[in-house]
């Protein structure tokens, strides 16, 4: 295997955490940020791109061009590496950023690559590729929500990626369709057709609240479906947040803060 061999357990329940035991001289690459807590006879290394094998093979510039295209799919240029330096096996953790689910990827599972929205990734095994999936059709491109570009985990190792609110898991046989909200998808294996359809009716369009659009996933091929998206979860809390002034939306009401109390869930 050219991706190194690691073991792994996930902690949590909502704000999960993953704990990656390595081998002496074994490397695991994580996003920037991610970084939980480790054992110390781990060391950190911040590096370009994914510092995979395929990129190590095309020198400098090819580096620097892998690194360049995680722009485009809202990642940093840099990620960093753990690896463990004892004669003994080491710990290192990674977070999930909000509340969620970790999906652990086993790449030989899935014929070798994985295709997920983008900032989804989290860590992988040293010689995992993380790089961008262009997509070829116009409606996905302009309606999808992730544009054009997704990311693609390519390799023959573990990976993980985090997903928000509850996780479902989707087996399309073929030519089987499943309708989903553009944002809810977490990623889907290759050989899945992804594509994006208009809702339609005039009611539904100005008056559904749903958007004009959602995706189409057809089989063959596995699913992972999130509940909760994280620009879903931000439009809630910038809709609650104080507004100018520092006053929140129901300050200087006749009932001010009690009014709080008596209006149910405080729906946005």
């Amino acid at each position: 295997m050219r991706a190194h061999e690691i073991d792994y357990q996930i902690f949590g329940e909502e704000m999960q955490y993953v704990e990656i035991e390595l081998d002496p001289q074994e490397i695991v690459v994580a996003e920037a940020g991610s970084f939980m807590m480790m054992e110390n006879n781990i060391k950190m290394e911040t590096i370009f791109g994914d510092g995979s094998a395929q990129q190590a093979s095309s020198g400098l510039f090819g580096q620097l061009l892998n690194a360049g295209k995680r722009v485009l799919t809202g990642e940093s240029l840099f990620m960093t590496a753990f690896m463990n330096q004892g004669n003994t096996k080491s710990k290192v953790s990674f977070a999930s950023p909000y509340p969620g689910k970790i999906l652990p990827i086993d790449l030989t599972q899935f014929q070798g690559k994985f295709i997920c929205q983008k900032s989804s990734f989290l860590c992988a095994a040293k010689g995992v590729s993380v790089g961008i999936e262009f997509s070829q059709k116009l409606g996905r491109g302009l309606f999808g929500g992730e544009g054009f570009i997704m990311q693609k985990i390519e390799g023959d190792g573990m990976a993980f990626v985090h997903s928000g609110g509850t996780m479902a898991k989707k087996e399309l046989k073929h030519g089987e369709v499943l309708k989903v909200d553009t944002g809810c998808i977490i990623g889907f294996t290759k050989d899945v057709d992804y594509d994006i359809e208009f809702i339609g009716g005039i009611k539904n369009s100005i008056f559904g609240g749903e958007g004009l659009f959602y995706a189409t996933l057809r089989g063959p091929g596995t699913v992972y479906i999130q509940s909760l998206p994280f620009s879903r979860l931000a439009d809630r809390i910038i809709a609650s947040a104080p507004r100018s002034g520092g006053n929140s939306r129901d300050e200087g009401s006749l009932l001010g803060g009690l009014g709080n109390l008596l209006d149910g869930d405080n729906r946005f």
